[in-house]
């Protein structure tokens, strides 16, 4: 048995999050170099590292955030082609690799994640694509000897007169002069393609099976492997005997690495069956003592016992209580989740001498290189990084562990590696969102305004998880291992006792006028290894903040809109929203035994109201319809809107009526869907979206359709059966 050994203990289990709800604005280390990020074909106009114009008039666009299901493609695509003037169907899609150019603006680094790729993109893409088509119109002027203004475009093609001239007929001479800067930009009115309805333009290649993910990716020599990892997550192998698992059939290699034993092999199925085969004893962490009881029973002891950090003061709490003429306080539970994206995490490496190649779907490309140049020796520049398309992501893509053990069982074999993790490992082995336990005592005077908010937060940080993910792929190979520790020791620290993780009381505080408010947080955590869940804390604090709300209203004797629009007068968008909102509820008409219940959140720049229609028999909730009202700016193109809020919909009615991961002795007690289930389609509801027409800048869409869904089921079952339900997965029986 061949055996990789690395002297910190924690860098297979905390490789690069690159992607999620945040990331840490820093470039990775070796993501850059002098080369162009998009060479082309011989005679192609390049004239940035987004296009590229063949000859025979094929037009390229390298789009460089990844593509897990939310659109991006689609979105981003259509900001290039509307400015360039060429059907966005015309246009071919490949995915950009590592490189500075495709950094995200919102980032500073090459990622995917927060719902930030229209938003920061909107611009540039646009910008792009209005200087080449200049580009190219100064060329055809050139070419066709007319003066520019005599000229027009349509759908990839230059116009003079009756006659229609390819854009590729141009590359040639485009070549030559510098490309244009700061090109007058299209007004709303002349859009063709923005804020119109057009079919996704990955949907047909998905559909017919032509989309490559990771998981389809074959290379030559590929060889199968599979990781046996600690049935408690941190655990290392203190003995082994492989003789029976090396004897079964097809078994090329057995290697041991940090997290477990690599079982490898030519079949997946004959690589799992001697990773179930080895004997492995092992040295478990501290995590093997806890479970979920004790995780809840820690929570309800340190909110009671421990003040935490402050943040988010404003005014005087004391006079804003003083001041209220009712008072209310209750406590409020989320449970630890899993990601569970369709596609299980897998990813293909070799290591080879002195060069080394990865594919993979990732939030963070340029992440995942740096992930394999670290294990491999290597400088980043000899590791070739090819993406792929992302069977769902929820932020579980932006972590990397997989890719480092591919890394890892690669260098040892000398073959190139297709590493896959069965749902049972992710479950098990993977990352988690926090579990959290929130406590808000709020006050309201006699005119139905928010007097006093108080809101307090017990729970992991995401955010030192992600610091010591990143760092060593962040710093150079030189420094020192202690050093490294360090830092990430540093950050952690300063999160538990000095500053607060914005992201573990994100949403609890800032959508409404609370003129008297304080947030507190207390960090605890029991080592079960955290990252970004899709909308990251606001899928956790809106259920804490919307059920407050509503009773609340109830207290205040106003109706849910009203008191949410009388609270929100400096917050006029979210205002306007759930005004919308409260509009089309009071035109919904449901009927006996059916009750409404409403929620609003502002989050990754957008808002979102939503109205669930339930009803509730024998102690099960039914959801028959959601009524999601959304404000994301401009639309650029509202069916990809309408489907991200269904699909988040569907997402947070998952983790609203089932979403749970329970830990016995340190060990994950769900394993696959039949004990982690989601959403079925009986379960699934109508679901109507309503788009706030607006011609501001475009924002998130990915993860704010999510956060106001839980509350909004909440306070519907309250309307139904006079039970205000605290804790998630809601349960009445």
């Amino acid at each position: 048995m061949n055996a990789v050994n690395f002297s910190r203990r924690k860098f297979l289990r905390n490789t690069g999050v690159a992607g999620g709800g945040l990331v840490i604005g820093i470039s990775l280390a070796g993501c850059g170099g002098g080369l162009p990020a998009l060479r082309g074909s011989p005679g192609s106009l390049v004239p940035n590292a987004f296009l590229e114009i063949t000859p025979e008039n094929i037009i390229r666009f390298v789009c460089p955030r990844d593509e897990m299901g939310q659109g991006v493609t689609t979105g981003l695509t259509t900001l290039i082609a509307e400015e360039l003037d060429v059907t966005p169907s015309r246009i071919q899609i490949a995915l950009a690799g590592p490189h500075p150019d495709y950094d995200n603006p919102a980032f500073g680094m090459q990622a995917t994640g927060g719902s930030t790729s229209i938003f920061a993109h909107f611009t540039q893409l646009r910008q792009v694509g209005a200087d080449v088509r200049a580009l190219l119109l100064r060329a055809a002027s050139e070419d066709l000897g007319v003066p520019v203004s005599s000229l027009g475009t349509d759908d990839g093609h230059v116009l003079l007169g009756g006659a229609r001239h390819p854009f590729g007929d141009f590359a040639a001479t485009a070549r030559e002069p510098p490309l244009p800067e700061e090109t007058p930009l299209k007004r709303a009115s002349d859009f063709k393609y923005i804020g119109k309805d057009f079919p996704r333009l990955d949907g047909m290649d998905k559909a017919t099976g032509r989309t490559e993910f990771g998981i389809d990716v074959e290379v030559p020599g590929m060889m199968r492997a599979v990781v046996r990892r600690s049935p408690v997550i941190g655990g290392t192998v203190k003995r082994i005997n492989s003789e029976a698992a090396a004897a079964m059939p097809g078994i090329a290699h057995i290697v041991q690495i940090e997290e477990g034993i690599a079982v490898v092999s030519e079949k997946y199925w004959q690589a799992k069956q001697a990773a179930d085969a080895l004997d492995i004893e092992w040295s478990l962490p501290a995590l093997a003592d806890v479970t979920s009881a004790q995780v809840k029973a820690d929570y309800k002891a340190a909110m009671d016992a421990e003040d935490g950090d402050a943040t988010g003061e404003q005014g005087d709490l004391s006079a804003g209580f003083a001041a209220a003429s009712d008072t209310v306080e209750h406590d409020y539970w989320t449970p630890y989740l899993a990601h569970a994206p369709m596609e299980p995490m897998n990813a293909v490496v070799h290591v080879e001498g002195d060069r080394a190649a990865v594919w993979c779907g990732t939030q963070g490309i340029g992440a995942a290189r740096s992930i394999v140049a670290k294990v491999a020796g290597l400088d980043a520049e000899h590791v070739e990084a090819h993406s792929t398309y992302l069977g769902g992501g929820f932020g579980r893509r932006g972590t990397l562990t997989h890719v480092a053990e591919a890394a890892q069982i690669s260098k040892a074999t000398g073959k190139p590696i297709h590493l896959l993790w069965s749902r049972e490992d992710d479950m098990k082995s993977g990352f988690f969102r926090p579990a959290s336990l929130m406590r808000i005592k709020a006050g309201i005077d006699d005119s139905g305004q928010v007097s006093a908010w108080f809101a307090k937060r017990v729970g992991g940080n995401i955010m030192p998880d992600v610091v010591e993910q990143m760092l060593p792929f962040m710093l150079p190979n030189a420094v020192p291992d202690g050093v490294v520790n360090w830092l990430a020791g540093a950050v952690e620290g300063a999160m538990d006792g000095w500053i607060v993780d914005g992201v573990s009381v994100e949403g609890l505080f800032e959508d409404y006028d609370f003129p008297n408010r304080e947030v507190r947080h207390v960090t605890k955590d029991h080592g079960l290894p955290l990252a970004f869940w899709r909308s990251v804390g606001h899928s956790f604090t809106a259920f804490a903040k919307e059920t407050m709300m509503d009773e609340l209203a109830e207290m205040s004797g106003l109706d849910a809109v009203e008191f949410r629009v009388r609270n929100t007068r400096n917050n006029p968008r979210l205002q306007n929203v759930i005004k919308a909102a409260g509009d089309h509820m009071r035109r919904m008409r449901p009927t006996a035994g059916r009750h409404l219940g409403f929620a609003a959140h502002h989050s990754y720049r957008t808002d979102v109201a939503e109205v669930a229609e339930i009803s509730v028999e024998n102690g099960a909730i039914r959801i028959h319809k959601v009524l999601c009202v959304v404000d994301c700016g401009l639309a650029v193109n509202p069916d990809v809107v309408r489907a991200q809020m269904e699909g988040a919909i569907m997402f947070g009615l998952t983790a609203a009526l089932h979403g749970e991961i329970n830990i016995d002795a340190g060990e994950v007690t769900q394993s696959n869907f039949h004990d982690y289930p989601i959403l079925r389609m009986n379960e699934a509801p109508e679901v109507e979206v309503v788009i706030i027409d607006s011609d501001a800048h475009p924002t998130g869409v990915g993860e704010p359709g999510l956060p106001p869904i839980a509350p909004a089921v909440a306070n519907a079952v309250y309307a139904a059966t006079g039970k205000r339900l605290r804790s998630l997965p809601l349960k009445l029986v």
